[in-house]
């Protein structure tokens, strides 16, 4: 079976610095996989490569077995990979409602089609009774919800969620893990950057690991968290903190 996602000893250079270094590791249909690593292991990057806001300095990125390295990131959109951003950005004078409509305008042909999906999406990420807020006065639970709901609203076949849990509370944690679970089940498959180690043990089926670039471990959750190499990874980075 063709993996949906196919990542083939991708590197990517900044001058003489490698920030991603012969990382490869593929996705199936219908899985939820982590990508983890310490601060500066090359995580975002990798996801910038994939959805094209960097073209990788060596290899390839295959997307339902069609190259996609060197896309532009609204092709690759069109394509079916949505993403969210660690640091989150809606579009602030804007309503909460409004957009989810502008995302949605991808592939709908009408407002009136546009505006009915954004309604589903947000009744789907609990945001309904939000609509008619500007986005700009929401907590940040909400916002990096809204995040998601505007990546979905682009019918995407697979999303990247980056740091999507990242400063929430307990509350927000359950209620977001249970989206993304059910975005799961709606049948997106998702690839995540997560630092909160209990979330990504939780919910993803495989784990890929990055430190200084490249990849150190790959496997279930229990054969990552048993790795020597991720134990001695991130309690370097706690030994240095």
């Amino acid at each position: 079976m063709t993996p949906l996602l196919e990542i083939k000893k991708v590197s990517r250079f900044f001058g003489g610095l490698a920030a991603v270094m012969d990382v490869s590791f593929q996705v199936n249909q219908g899985e939820i996989v982590g990508l983890i690593g310490p601060n500066g292991a090359g995580k975002t990057t990798l996801f910038n490569v994939i959805n094209g806001f960097y073209k990788p300095s060596r290899g390839d990125v295959f997307f339902k077995g069609k190259r996609i390295s060197g896309l532009k990131p609204h092709q690759i959109c069109r394509l079916g990979i949505a993403r969210t951003f660690q640091v989150v950005k809606p579009l602030q004078r804007m309503t909460v409602l409004d957009n989810v409509v502008a995302s949605a305008y991808l592939r709908a042909k009408s407002k009136k089609e546009a505006v009915s999906k954004a309604i589903d999406i947000l009744h789907f990420t609990d945001l309904y009774e939000e609509r008619d807020k500007l986005s700009k006065g929401l907590p940040l639970g909400m916002r990096k919800r809204l995040e998601i709901a505007r990546a979905l609203a682009t019918e995407p076949e697979m999303l990247l969620l980056d740091e999507s849990f990242a400063g929430l509370n307990p509350a927000e944690l359950d209620r977001s893990i249970e989206i993304i679970k059910k975005i799961r089940d709606s049948g997106i498959t998702i690839l995540i950057i997560e630092h909160h180690m209990k979330v990504i043990m939780s919910i993803s089926d495989r784990i890929v690991v990055l430190n200084y670039g490249e990849k150190i471990a790959e496997g279930t959750p229990e054969e990552v968290g048993n790795n020597p190499l991720v134990i001695e990874a991130y309690l370097g980075e706690a030994a240095s903190a």
